[in-house]
């Protein structure tokens, strides 16, 4: 399988902002600019932030003990995480949308604990985390935005931690799939899964038979409507109330 490691030697690609101006995904834009930092500040700074990318489905971003030396921000596509245990069995730790960042949890034992690949085409914001972590201890706003992510990132991995039933786990990854597509501008109603039924089996801990079982049950329900990897949400609030003991702290 293919491999792109987060390195110095990455090709940066042309983004959608310009020498002044951030990428719309950028998870940094708004700490800085409220710093008062633009593009051309951080370069002065010795901060430059590298395109990665784009890269296709299947393509792994870093491995599992690999030496961390950046987090990466998903600029485009969505990218899994996941570890394999010693009889080869895969669990999905996260799944990282646009303007999400991922490597966090490296940054404690100075290796990756996890794999990262790609689901489709993904292109990504590459930070040295050593001259970030310079750059934060100048920007009060840019600490306090690590510091945001960070919790963001425990959070998601203790989402779905405690004892809740099949209808319960779905129902809450569904509307936090919603709540964060909406937060990056798109539909919260609407929106495709780029992870396949095994991968979201594998994250909220269920088999992938009761995973296909919850999905036809919410859709002869009304629910939601689903094509394929489309869905569509048409019942928020039973949704909404089926997750709730999930999301009470989110």
């Amino acid at each position: 399988m293919n491999s792109m490691r987060l390195n110095p030697s990455a090709q940066p690609i042309a983004d959608d902002g310009d020498a002044l101006h951030f990428c719309s995904t950028c998870a940094f834009s708004a700490a800085c600019l409220a710093e008062g930092y633009d593009k051309s500040a951080l370069v002065e700074l010795h901060c430059l932030v590298e395109h990665v990318g784009p890269v296709t489905a299947g393509t792994h971003l870093f491995r599992e003990g690999d030496p961390f030396n950046a987090i990466a921000a998903v600029r485009a596509g969505t990218v899994k995480t996941y570890v394999t245990d010693a009889q080869g069995r895969e669990q999905v730790h996260g799944f990282f949308l646009p303007g999400e960042v991922i490597g966090l949890s490296a940054i404690h034992g100075g290796r990756y604990p996890c794999n990262a690949i790609a689901l489709d085409t993904v292109t990504v914001c590459r930070f040295s985390f050593p001259m970030l972590s310079l750059l934060a201890a100048k920007m009060p706003g840019l600490q306090r935005q690590l510091f945001s992510l960070l919790s963001q990132d425990i959070g998601k991995a203790s989402l779905l931690a405690g004892d809740f039933n099949a209808d319960e786990r779905m129902a809450a990854f569904l509307l936090s799939l919603s709540k964060r597509y909406a937060m990056r501008g798109f539909s919260p109603k609407r929106f495709a899964l780029t992870m396949s039924r095994a991968d979201i089996a594998s994250y909220l801990r269920l088999a992938s038979e009761t995973v296909s079982r919850v999905f036809r049950r919410f859709t002869d329900e009304g629910l939601l409507k689903v094509d394929r990897r489309e869905i569509e949400i048409l019942d928020r609030d039973r949704l909404e109330a089926l997750a709730r003991s999930v999301l009470r702290d989110q």
